[in-house]
């Protein structure tokens, strides 16, 4: 086994803290931060203490649910949901989608998001500014920049095809599911990572179609599978707007897409394009 970096497992104080013993182990995903120790999961807290103890507090109160499950957070023996920058939770088996699982991801989804109906906004929300939040202020008008030049002419599409929306109730939402749901046998679907936003959970929806169609071999029916919805096609731009500023923001200060990434939204915008044309029709 390869010992992993000092830098990338929790000290032994840590582990003392949250009252585990045993050897880290590298998990895959997680952006490569998560490592296993005894059946919990240890990652780099994201977000202030004050964040990390609202989503620990959150999924301590989530109800089991025949459409999902979720980790069960693990506090430090001294009521800590975060030492040193760690946190940690219980390790929930599974693979993760969404290839074979399109389906069961939205399904997850939309359980897991009438679970989360009645929690009220976090205030921190407002506060965000990493590359995700300020791409969802833009895809819903909220805010304007300037993308990287190979991103321009693409995002320029997409923002004439974006047309005002009925007002629909926004509530919590995953804005990062197409990843984050985990599949085991004889188990509902795992939900994990929360990435929160506050939009109406149609659009997280569309935020998975939208992957599948950027990176994905997404089955045709799925791009059309929301269209009993008013304002779908809507989310679905909304959604592309989401992940190209999104990458923009990420690849500062270098300022130059990722290969093959315009190309990407170009298509997909496109397909989005054609679609909405024909339900206008």
């Amino acid at each position: 086994m390869t010992e992993l970096p000092r830098d990338a497992v929790p000290p032994p104080s840590v582990l003392d803290a949250f009252g585990v013993e045993g050897n880290p182990v590298s998990l895959v995903g997680g952006q490569g931060r998560s490592v296993l120790v005894s059946g919990f999961v240890f990652k780099p807290a994201e977000g202030t203490d004050d964040e990390v103890e609202w989503a620990t507090s959150l999924f301590e109160k989530l109800a089991p649910s025949d459409g999902f499950r979720v980790p069960r957070p693990l506090r430090a023996v001294d009521g800590r949901s975060v030492v040193n920058g760690w946190t940690a939770s219980e390790f929930l088996t599974g693979e993760p989608g969404p290839k074979g699982h399109w389906t069961g991801v939205l399904s997850a989804g939309c359980a897991f998001h009438a679970a989360l109906r009645e929690y009220p906004r976090p205030d921190f929300l407002s506060r965000h500014t990493h590359p995700w939040a300020v791409g969802d202020r833009v895809a819903w008008g909220e805010q304007d920049v300037a993308v990287t030049g190979d991103l321009a002419e693409p995002l320029s599409a997409l923002l004439e095809l974006r047309r005002p929306v009925e007002q629909e109730a926004a509530q919590l939402i995953h804005g990062d599911l197409t990843g984050n749901v985990l599949f085991a046998m004889n188990e509902v679907p795992a939900v994990i990572d929360f990435s929160p936003y506050w939009r109406p959970p149609v659009f997280a929806e569309a935020i998975v179609v939208a992957d599948g169609l950027l990176w994905f071999d997404l089955p045709s029916d799925l791009v059309t599978g929301g269209s009993n919805h008013p304002d779908w096609q809507q989310m679905l731009i909304r959604a592309l707007i989401f992940r190209l500023v999104a990458h923009s923001e990420s690849t500062r200060p270098s300022g130059h897409a990722q290969s093959g990434e315009p190309e990407r939204y170009v298509r997909a915008t496109g397909i989005v394009a054609n679609k909405l044309a024909r339900i206008q029709e």
